[in-house]
């Protein structure tokens, strides 16, 4: 027997999803709605002698949809086939905000949809100065209220009791005009089954997905016929709604004097000024990045070393052979590089979880908003790309709080164009070796390369986004409509499932993804085709016969390499990089940096002999990696393999090239589709290409 279906039901900010944690008591999963991108939260409560099943359904304003989310919404609520068609409905309200709750009440009990009413947040109606008559309010929506605060746990038993209750009949209080009377009675010749209610709400949406194409085709020429559109009859019913409520409310909801909106008002005076707002706003930014940089390197390293200890002990327990490898440099290596990104998607969520549990989020939405949407983006854009200065990793997940498809889908596309930090050891070298050590208007003109390459990782990211705007499309104009929420304390419990929420995910579901590609670039390199990759120690002490011990592993290191399955791809796609100024050795650099993009100084020092452990930052290193590379000559010029050409074609092309597999796993994670995927790294690599061409076809 299927269970019974529970769907919370209500606009963004009003606890739904905090309600929907303590119903649930984290006896949930999280994944996306069938064929699209919308997120599904769904969750168990055994209680009553039966287990629920709970799903938290998108935040949304009304069920006349200007989102693929909100679509979401309408479908579940109006097909009664839809497999998440809820048993009964709990639409959530908050007290300052009740009139728009009680609208999306009488949608969903007119559409046939049993459902009850809660007041959640019932802590602040005193702070907020608010008086509620709950005995006129039941009797105006029939049904009886209940109070809730998920903050503390209160009144959660009593509605989870009520889920056993089935609301008497509801008599609809919306009056279909005269004039689309006519219109009406034809389409309800078309569903004969439905309610005249849901007939109305047919014709008043744009686009209905559950509908056949005869069904879609009838509508539109009803529509037609009678010379009015979608927008004018949602427009007619919302004015009704509206009046109708206003009224009612007066009579319902008394202010008092309100302290706590009085201080959120002063408090907005600054933190949204024309002016200063932004200035605060930037200021925490580079707070919250320093946080994370600051608080997350100890652990990263501590996790670095932990996982380099677990290796060579295992190592050492463990017999010489290929299964030693695999499980210590394929395996446990790969391993280590999923969990070393926890400490910072932890920390950038746990600071990110609390803008938004106090209320701030929503006024750097506001904020920004005015300036992000000309590409296409929204206000809440801004913290996955600023986040993406540090890694794209977490940058992605923080996507999403983007409630609109499109603009959460284009956010996540152009966001790993931000330069992160993982491309900093690459820039280092690179522009060392390229880039004179002079100054430029008094400034070292090495700093303003470096500082051009982060501004074009700005550029690209908004230019691309401003392109994605016009080619993917949606049937849903987003509007940036939502209420500022009074600033509180943050709902500790919901900032720690919140946080385990998101790097849970990235550990279980894209971590698969890393760890099978880490292991794939391990074989590539640790085999090869000939004797040449299993005697190569023979081969370099017959070239080389007066080498040191330190000298011939370093040599030998290089040689198998360079006769592994990886160096001879790289070899393989010399072809393709030559007109970029590369040889085969930049291209072993170009696929090892495939498993993060610092690979690539590391796989360059092993090339060049030096050894895997070369650190850029100790000067001396730098200038043994920098000597080895500027001495190094391309078999297809004749000339340095390093030289200003070649080198900004190399700097542009990881300035733009998606060369990392966990930003390819994270995204496949988030968007659920290996489409978009596959699109990104397409778009960013073709476009990366591209530039890297044009930049040394014209500077060589």
């Amino acid at each position: 027997m299927k269970n019974p279906i529970i769907a919370l039901l209500g606009n963004p900010n009003v606890g739904k999803t905090s309600l929907f944690n303590r119903i649930t008591k984290l006896h949930q999963r999280v994944g996306n709605y069938p064929g699209i991108t919308v997120e599904k939260r769904e969750g168990t409560v055994n209680a009553n002698s039966k287990t629920y099943s709970v799903i938290d359904l998108p935040g949304t304003y009304s069920l006349f949809p200007t989102s693929l989310d909100e679509a979401v919404v309408y479908d579940v609520l109006a097909d009664k086939r839809n497999k998440y068609h809820p048993d009964l409905v709990v639409v959530v309200s908050e007290p300052n905000n009740i009139k728009r709750s009680i609208i999306l009440y009488q949608q969903a009990r007119e559409l046939g949809v049993p459902a009850i009413f809660v007041i959640n947040m019932i802590d602040e109606i005193k702070e907020k100065g608010l008086e509620i008559d709950y005995d006129r309010l039941e009797q105006y929506l029939n049904t009886k209220v209940y109070t809730t605060d998920a903050r503390n746990g209160k009144g959660i038993q009593q509605l989870i009791q009520a889920f056993e209750e089935r609301p008497s009949h509801y008599v609809s209080r919306f009056t279909i005009e005269e004039k689309y009377q006519s219109a009406l009675e034809e389409a309800k010749k078309l569903f004969p089954l439905h309610t005249e209610y849901q007939t109305w709400q047919f014709l008043a949406q744009d686009h209905v997905s559950f509908l056949d194409e005869k069904q879609r085709a009838g509508l539109k020429a009803i529509k037609d016929k009678h010379a009015f559109t979608f927008h004018e009859l949602q427009k007619t019913e919302a004015l009704q709604r509206n009046e109708q409520t206003s009224e009612l409310i007066k009579d319902i909801i008394f202010h008092k004097d309100n302290l706590q909106l009085s201080a959120t008002n002063k408090m907005d005076r600054i933190l949204l000024h024309p002016v200063w707002g932004y200035v605060i706003f930037f200021a925490l930014l580079f707070i919250i990045f320093q946080l994370v940089f600051t608080l997350a390197t100890p652990i990263m390293d501590w996790i670095d070393e932990l996982f380099a200890s677990l290796i060579d002990t295992t190592a050492a327990v463990l017999p010489e052979g290929p299964f030693s490898d695999l499980l210590t440099q394929g395996v446990l290596a790969g391993i280590g590089g999923i969990v070393i990104f926890v400490p910072q998607i932890a920390i950038l969520f746990l600071l990110i979880s609390m803008m938004e549990e106090t209320g701030y989020m929503s006024r750097v939405v506001f904020l920004m908003d005015r300036w992000l949407r000309p590409y296409g983006l929204n206000g809440k854009s801004v913290i996955p790309l600023m986040s993406g200065a540090g890694c794209a990793v977490p940058a992605i997940m923080a996507a999403r709080n983007i409630e609109n498809t499109k603009e959460r889908l284009i956010t996540m596309l152009v966001t790993p164009f931000m330069t992160c930090a993982a491309r900093l050891p690459i820039y280092i070298v690179l522009i060392a070796l390229v880039i004179p050590n002079e100054t430029f208007m008094g400034f070292g003109l090495q700093g303003l390369v470096l500082n051009a390459l982060y501004i074009l990782g700005v550029l690209a990211a908004l230019l691309s986004a401003w392109v994605l705007s016009k080619i993917i499309k949606t049937t849903h104009k987003s509007f940036l409509i939502f209420e500022l929420p009074a600033y509180k304390g943050p709902d500790w419990k919901n900032v720690g499932y919140n946080v385990w929420d998101k790097t849970s995910g990235f550990l279980f579901g894209a971590g698969k993804i890393i760890l099978a590609m880490a292991v794939i670039l391990w074989v590539l390199g640790s085999f090869g085709p000939n004797d040449k990759f299993s005697n190569a120690e023979s081969y370099v002490t017959e070239a080389n016969p007066t080498l040191s011990e330190d000298e011939l592993s370093e040599e030998v290191a290089s040689y198998r390499l360079e006769h592994s399955f990886l160096g001879y791809l790289g070899m393989g796609i010399e072809p393709f990089v030559k007109p970029l100024g590369y040889d085969w050795k930049m291209g072993i650099g170009l696929i090892s940096s495939f498993a993060a993009r610092e690979v690539f100084v590391g796989t360059m020092a092993t090339v060049y002999s030096l050894g895997e452990e070369v650190d850029v930052e100790d000067e001396e290193e730098q200038q043994t990696l920098l000597s080895k590379m500027r001495s190094e000559i391309n078999r297809n010029t004749g000339k340095p393999a390093y030289n200003l050409a070649s080198g900004i074609s190399l700097l542009l092309f990881y300035a733009f090239a998606m060369q990392c597999m966990s930003t390819i796993a994270i995204m496949k994670r988030e968007t659920g589709s290996w489409k978009w995927t596959i699109m990104q790294t397409v778009m960013m690599t073709g476009l990366a290409y591209v530039v890297a061409f044009i930049a040394y076809q014209a500077l060589k």
